[in-house]
């Protein structure tokens, strides 16, 4: 689409797979934040053979900004179907903004148990943190103008791709 700014999904996804693929090992648990990270992390366990099965949150119950949002209609069931305790994660979330959603993920995770050690992939990091965490794999850096927001779509035949939201004035 002309001046859409934001990259390919697929591409950044195949990026995003050579960067982890010396970095994890069968044994690694993947972890997909729902919606758009679970898909990213699906795709990823695929393409790195991961052993482990693929786990699963939704973080709305950890929110810190939970009474102001209020209860989602499309709370999904998070499960992580491995031991978690001393395991190398890797946190998988499709857009990276203000560090929140992950600070929430990470609080979920560890009532799973201690993990040795967590890292963080993501599609797209935006930038614009509010809590300092940073993304240890990242298919592209992309800026946004206030009042724009990035939102991962999956099509039918599962490939992902990116939409540019403006907000109305």
């Amino acid at each position: 689409m002309p001046g859409n700014p934001l990259p390919d999904a697929e591409q950044l996804l195949q990026a995003l797979i050579e960067q982890m693929r010396p970095a994890v090992g069968p044994e690694t648990g993947l972890i997909g934040i729902h919606t758009g990270g679970l898909w990213v992390a699906e795709r990823l366990h695929s393409a790195l053979k991961l052993t482990i099965p693929l786990g699963a949150l939704d973080v709305s119950y950890y929110r810190d900004d939970y009474e102001s949002r209020g209860l989602r209609s499309d709370v999904k069931r998070s499960e992580i179907p491995f031991e978690v305790e001393d395991r190398h994660l890797v946190l998988v979330d499709d857009v990276l903004y203000t560090g929140r959603t992950i600070r929430a993920a990470l609080n979920e995770i560890f009532d799973y148990g201690r993990p040795g050690r967590v890292q963080l992939a993501a599609l797209i990091d935006r930038g614009g943190r509010h809590l300092p965490i940073a993304a240890d794999f990242v298919g592209a850096m992309v800026r946004l103008t206030q009042g724009q927001n990035v939102e991962l779509t999956r099509d039918s035949a599962e490939r992902l791709s990116f939409v540019l939201h403006e907000d109305k004035p």
